[in-house]
């Protein structure tokens, strides 16, 4: 599939920008919620189906196949008009409330550490995974909620000749929380160590030869890839630093390695502090770091200080400031944040993701901002940093 001008030109951005080279501008681009795309549509009086990536001409978007270690439908046990209970491919039990932005994850049905010793993982390479419609708990139960997901190489073919488009797989923490619940992850490390290490193990695998597949079935169409792995919270990492090097680092390499071999970038998004291990991922080649929380306590420009030109960033504008500042106080925080673009490595977006109350008048204006700003080379004025480069 032949792709545009204009996309080929964002791709060029967004690679020399992960290249820590200076394109022609910073890239832009972000994650929505549901709640903000129905509010930007409503106050801008724009159709049901318009497209926020096509409508700001954003420069990369991510896709999620079929993750789930087990591929069936969703089995439903619930359903009323406020709500729906399913048991999904992770044989995890879900209940949406829709609405309520999130779902709330109300038991695992892996809740002993026999029934985890004894999980099996379909196979990694099982063409539905790419090739077909169905349910999957990743794209179909989160701010939304949708049965039949389309084909995952449909979604790509259908963006591939516009925006840059990248892939995903869940890392070994991500997958191991969603299959045995965060409240035992936390309490078999500290008792059964040598099981959990094994069974992370096991995901390791499955997740490298997902990766591995989902390559194959893209053909050529993937642009870059994202490893989704929260490891913190607001105030610090789940574990501590040595074992998540022993555990989990190592099935994150084993991406990163398998990307670059296939001269596809790495994105990694993780919530919360990681402040203790980003020097872990400068080390392992990882492109950029998404989505920098500043309601963590991370500064992109304080981490560009401190990490200069090892680690590219994603993310960090702070979406409670995005919600109600003026226009002179987004301005001064968005040029402050250009900052670290200097010398390439920053693609601008939110700390996480644009939630609904984020005014539509407001994100065009970021994005308007950094359209203007964000040029290269860069000209900051009165909020320019002399000491960044």
């Amino acid at each position: 599939m032949e792709r545009s001008a204009n996309c080929l030109a964002k791709l060029d951005r967004m690679n020399k920008a992960l290249r820590h080279q200076e394109p022609d501008r910073v890239p832009i681009s972000d994650f929505f919620w549901g709640s903000f795309l129905k509010r930007w549509r409503e106050e801008l009086g724009l159709a049901p189906e318009t497209d926020i990536y096509r409508y700001y001409d954003l420069d990369w978007l991510v896709t999620t196949p079929n993750m789930d270690p087990h591929i069936k439908p969703f089995e439903v046990l619930k359903e009323a008009p406020e709500e729906i209970v399913v048991r999904t491919g992770f044989e995890a039990v879900l209940q949406k409330k829709y609405d309520l932005p999130m779902p709330a994850f109300l038991r695992f049905e892996t809740d002993t550490i026999e029934k985890m010793d004894a999980f099996q993982f379909d196979d990694p390479w099982d063409e539905r995974r790419f090739f077909t419609s169905g349910d999957n708990q990743i794209a179909g139960v989160g701010d939304g909620f949708a049965r039949n997901s389309p084909p995952w190489v449909e979604t790509v073919k259908s963006r591939h000749a516009d925006i840059p488009v990248y892939g995903s797989v869940c890392e070994g923490h991500e997958m191991l929380w969603r299959i045995i619940g965060t409240e035992n992850v936390m309490l078999w490390i500290g008792e059964y160590p040598d099981q959990i290490q094994r069974f992370v193990g096991r995901i390791n695998e499955f997740a490298l030869e997902l990766a591995k597949a989902q390559i194959r079935a893209a053909a050529g169409m993937l642009d870059g890839m994202v490893i989704w792995g929260d490891v913190a919270y607001k105030r610090g990492m789940f574990f501590s630093p040595a074992y998540w090097r022993r555990v989990f680092k190592p099935g994150v390499k084993a991406i990163v390695e398998l990307c670059h071999a296939n001269n596809l970038p790495v994105i990694y998004h993780g919530c919360g502090n990681v402040a203790r291990i980003l020097d872990d991922f400068a080390e392992m080649g990882v492109d950029a770091y998404n989505p920098l929380e500043a309601k963590a306590g991370l500064d992109v420009v304080d981490l560009r200080r401190r990490l200069g030109h090892r680690l590219g960033f994603c993310g960090n504008m702070d979406v409670m400031v995005w919600s109600d500042a003026s226009k002179e106080e987004l301005k001064r925080v968005v040029l402050t944040k250009l900052n670290a673009a200097k010398g390439g490595g920053y693609i601008f977006q939110s700390d996480h993701s644009v939630p609904g109350s984020v005014p539509a008048e407001n994100y065009g204006y970021v994005v308007k901002l950094v359209r203007e700003y964000g040029k290269y080379p860069l000209q900051l004025g009165e909020y320019d940093l002399p000491d960044i480069n």
